[in-house]
């Protein structure tokens, strides 16, 4: 089941890249073409797009659904944290933790 917190960051997100583009719920329903009223049937939660239609939406932004929903892994969470920390180290240092993990889970 899907929260109603993921609800709304799907919508509020396509709002933010919609605005940052600087075009109208209108014209980016066109552009997707679909009807005038598509990206405001989303946006209000009168409607959610399908999975194929998000797709087309992150192309449309010209991004990945990885980069869609990039804010929701920024919570500052443990496991963020690690995983941000994990980026910036060399592959050695990370087959050192993979190998910790590994002994650990034995």
């Amino acid at each position: 089941m899907i929260g109603n917190e993921n609800l709304e960051f799907v919508r509020s997100r396509i709002t933010e890249l919609r605005i940052a583009k600087g075009v109208s719920e209108h014209r980016m329903s066109l552009d997707l073409d679909k009807s005038g009223s598509y990206i405001r049937g989303i946006t209000s939660g009168r409607a959610l797009p399908s999975l194929s239609e998000l797709f087309n939406i992150c192309d449309y932004f010209n991004m990945t659904p990885v980069d869609f929903f990039a804010p929701l892994a920024a919570k500052d969470t443990s496991l963020a944290k690690l995983n941000n920390r994990l980026q910036t180290w060399s592959d050695e240092d990370i087959a050192k933790v993979i190998a910790f993990a590994d002994m650990i889970e034995k």
